[in-house]
């Protein structure tokens, strides 16, 4: 199975906290999705024997945030 699931849930707790007036834990979650995404497409790179992320390969779970959930 695949982890890229908790995308998905981080940036609905994430919407659900910003509608309800709780900036600081939106942005935090905002920040644990960043993490999320980093720590998903090094392990997807590290399952296909390829680069990480960070040493230039962008990985799937990067084209499931919109803009506006990393700004």
């Amino acid at each position: 199975m695949s982890n890229e699931w908790i995308i998905d849930v981080l940036t609905d707790l994430k919407n659900v906290a910003a509608q309800n007036g709780l900036r600081t834990t939106a942005s935090e979650l905002k920040d644990v999705c960043l993490v999320a995404l980093a720590e998903i497409a090094a392990l997807e790179a590290k399952n296909a024997g390829q680069p990480a992320a960070h040493e230039g390969r962008a990985g799937k779970p990067g084209q499931q945030l919109a803009e506006s959930d990393v700004a």
